[in-house]
């Protein structure tokens, strides 16, 4: 056995690994967030969601790094259960197109597609045709791995030694546990199955009957990567990861015993096709595509039973307010449509705790609740938190290779969250007021309260309207939210004006009327950041610049406001 022949073999096999990564990787930044989309929206029934996750995984060219995306979507909520059990199935049928490519000698055109991808992904300026480039590129260090790995394997083939391991594989089950083993080593499927036909391309004295063990096993072994992904994860993302690892030990187990009981399936391969890479390539397909037909009908079923296997436990579910990222982690922070998708939800969860930090400020306000007042201050410490750490993260996930499509959605990442952390520093203003409110003595009138409470009303629920646009995209909603910000600029301008009115009869006393007009400051000015948050859905949007309404109303009021800074420089001093 020559030492060259071996380091040959191991460099082709890494050149393997590396071409599927850099498809998969070029497929990401050329796709942008029409990858996630795919898999969110086309998982209405069981048959989308199949579908869905054979289109994503010919993509990717990696059933593996389907199934990681879909656990980190289940953890995230992206995904239910039950849909992401009809994807899984989806991706375990779709990794069998790269071995059906890899079963056509196209080695000899290697270099045209390698030329092809170098010259696009160096000399093209358009980054969309850079991404493809790198995908070709890719695509011909695949089929170029291949012809490295041929020579020294055929030479690797006529060794004694070699031939008198290969005969070991003859055994079922030792065949079963080397594709397991080594795919669960490698963490890709597809590039077993790349090794396994090139085996058979070479001329290796390899059975048909051991090469469809060992893709039983490759099948399992692909499935542990995806357990390990859903060990830091929500129970629903290890439901999902426990259905996958179950999923193909039925399969295994069922169709392991048929073609051993019944040696006649594997005769028909071997009679309908002459060559034995697309002997393996046809079974490594047919058998996926069975085992998702025989198992499709029973997902519901399947769903409760690993509800049932893994249940929730009181102290796993998730706190929205626990002072630490839920979505972004340092695993998923490197690949692009994972960390673009959980940097937005972490926004999204940031912004439904400062929604609710300012409601529970009003209430503070409204029932003079310094218990609560001193409960809005702990939860700013948490919105502070979050707004320094998801600022860290989309820092990181700016420095990779995204599409233009995320690279302007991170972008506007930094901007949403610079407005909702506004929002939260409106609601310790107000909380602060309730101490003041309370301490001080103050009464308002009741016309006064009134109007405090239906502005306070309508600003909450244009907030949680900007959010839900944000997050789930309803572009078709901005409208609504546009009504909302200009009835909340005029109620503040009415409301302020009569007070005034209050002021000159006297119902109110000056300090109140201070109290008054900075709570609609703080209520007007969080409906602005609320506005930018929604519209930040567009492709192009200009803040919203909140001076010309505060402007108006700081004229209406001088007195109160001359009180209030005389109040102010008297605290300074």
């Amino acid at each position: 056995m020559e030492l060259t022949s071996i380091f040959l073999v191991l460099g082709g096999l890494s050149l393997l690994l590396f071409s599927m990564k850099m498809m998969s990787s070029g497929l990401e930044m050329a796709a942008g967030d029409s990858l996630q989309t795919v898999l969110r929206r086309s998982t209405s029934n069981r048959v989308f969601a199949v579908l869905a996750g054979i289109i994503a995984t010919i993509a990717l060219t990696s059933s593996t790094a389907v199934t990681i995306i879909v656990v980190s979507f289940v953890n995230s909520k992206l995904l239910t259960l039950t849909q992401s059990i009809g994807v899984i199935m989806g991706a375990n049928v779709g990794t069998t197109f790269s071995a059906q490519l890899i079963a056509f000698k196209i080695t000899d055109y290697a270099p045209l597609f390698i030329c092809i991808g170098t010259i696009m992904y160096l000399f093209f300026k358009t980054k969309t045709l850079k991404n493809v480039g790198y995908i070709v590129l890719g695509f011909g260090i695949l089929f170029f791995s291949i012809g490295v790995m041929g020579g020294p394997l055929r030479e690797l083939a006529n060794d004694p030694e070699v031939y008198s391991l290969l005969t070991t594989f003859d055994n079922p089950l030792l065949a079963l546990l080397v594709g397991f083993g080594f795919t669960a080593i490698i963490q890709s499927s597809s590039a077993t199955m790349g090794l396994l036909i090139t085996l058979h391309l070479s001329g290796v004295p390899l059975s048909f009957e051991t090469s469809a063990f060992i893709v039983l096993g490759t099948n399992i072994g692909t499935s542990i990567t995806t357990v390990l992904a859903s060990i830091p994860a929500s129970r629903d993302s290890k439901r999902a990861a426990l259905f996958h690892i179950m999923y193909d030990i039925i399969g295994c187990l069922v169709f392991g015993t048929l073609i051993y009981v019944f040696p006649g399936i594997l005769e028909w391969f071997t009679e309908t096709w002459s060559e034995k890479a697309r002997q393996v390539a046809m079974f490594h397909t047919l058998y996926n595509v069975a085992t998702m037909l025989l198992l499709l009908s029973f997902v519901p079923l399947i769903s409760k039973m690993m509800q049932k296997i893994v249940p929730m436990k009181q102290s796993e579910t998730q706190n929205t307010y626990e002072k630490k990222l839920m979505y972004l982690d340092e695993k998923n922070i490197y690949s692009p449509t994972l960390s673009v998708t959980n940097a937005h939800l972490e926004i999204c969860r940031m912004g439904i705790i400062a929604k609710e930090n300012l409601s529970l400020a009003l209430d503070s306000f409204f029932e003079k609740d310094l218990d609560k007042a001193k409960k809005v201050v702990e939860n700013e410490k948490i919105i502070n938190f979050l707004y320094r750490g998801i600022s860290e993260k989309l820092v990181e996930i700016n420095n990779i290779a995204l599409s233009e499509a995320d690279a302007e959605k991170v972008g506007k990442m930094f901007k949403t969250l610079s407005d909702i952390e506004r929002i939260g520093d409106h609601a310790e203003n107000i909380a602060e007021y309730a101490n003041i409110y309370k301490d001080g003595k103050l009464n308002f009138s009741k016309p006064a309260m009134q109007e405090l409470k239906s502005l306070s009303k309508l600003t909450i629920e244009m907030i949680e309207l900007s959010i839900d646009v944000y997050k789930n995209d309803k572009i078709a909603e901005l409208s609504e939210i546009e009504k909302m910000e200009d009835e909340i600029d005029a109620r503040a301008v009415e409301y302020t004006e009569n007070h005034v009115e209050r002021l000159k009869a006297q119902v109110c006393s000056p300090k109140t009327g201070v109290l008054f007009t900075d709570i609609i400051i703080d209520l007007e000015r969080s409906a602005d950041h609320a506005n930018n948050v929604a519209f930040y859905t567009l492709p192009s949007r200009k803040v919203v610049n909140p001076k010309s309404t505060i402007t108006q109303i700081k004229q209406i009021l001088p007195s109160a406001l001359q009180i209030s800074d005389k109040e102010n420089s008297e605290k300074n001093q």
